[in-house]
């Protein structure tokens, strides 16, 4: 199942007119939780039942369509609003990739049916899809342009330097995700840095390679 871009108003109002759940993720692309959002919502649409349910996902643009976050009352990005028949029935404000599982399933299935279907996919396989989502991906605590600790904004400021083009994840928006990647990759502390799905390490090795000359190679290796 594609995840559809509302380009425009008219096609924002037709799409959430269904009687089916119609699922519209506000977003913007220099918000790096959007992008997670986005793999949520994709890993969700490709679930059976969901697909079975006829709900359907799109990505709306929420500085080009002003107009409809506006109305909204979509004031930071993401944001994540469910609709049936041209009505919001619930939303989530923010990256809580739990929040928006579980509203998704309850609107698109009926709360039994929710609390019944399959939970979402392994812990294991979110883990090795988020790694390998971009060459180079780092999971750090906050985002590029809001750090929220002194490690992951030198990580942050060392990557820009290189001239490399990265994705992050805040693991502070996914509890599951910040405990399990320890456990996946062996490495107890944030920030992580990952070349093709490998994990590289942390904010020491990162300034070791840049110390010794070596960290672009290993970026672009």
């Amino acid at each position: 199942m594609a995840v559809t871009n509302l380009e425009t108003v008219e096609n924002f109002k037709s799409f959430i007119s269904t009687p089916k759940l119609s699922i519209v993720h506000f977003s913007a692309e220099w918000a790096d939780q959007c992008g997670q959002v986005t793999e949520v919502l994709k890993e969700l649409s490709q679930l059976p039942e969901i697909q079975g349910s006829g709900s359907s996902f799109a990505l709306c643009d929420a500085e080009n369509l002003s107009e409809i976050s506006l109305k909204y009352k979509v004031d930071s990005v993401p944001t994540v609003i469910l609709f049936k028949n041209g009505d919001q029935v619930d939303r989530v404000d923010g990256a809580d990739a739990s929040q928006i599982t579980s509203k998704v399933k309850i609107h698109s299935l009926g709360k039994v049916a929710a609390m019944q279907s399959p939970s979402k996919p392994p812990l294991e396989e979110r883990l090795k899809a988020l790694i390998n989502s971009h060459n180079i991906m780092a999971f750090i605590k906050g985002t590029r342009q809001a750090p929220r600790c002194g490690f992951t904004r030198t990580l942050i400021e060392i990557l820009n330097g290189t001239g490399v083009q990265y994705g992050t994840f805040d693991i502070l928006s996914d509890e599951e995700v910040r405990q399990g990647l320890k456990t996946y990759s062996d490495w107890p502390t944030y920030p992580q840095l990952y070349v093709k799905g490998e994990l590289i390490g942390g904010l020491d090795i990162i300034k070791e390679l840049q110390a010794s000359g070596e960290l672009n190679a290993t970026l672009n290796g």
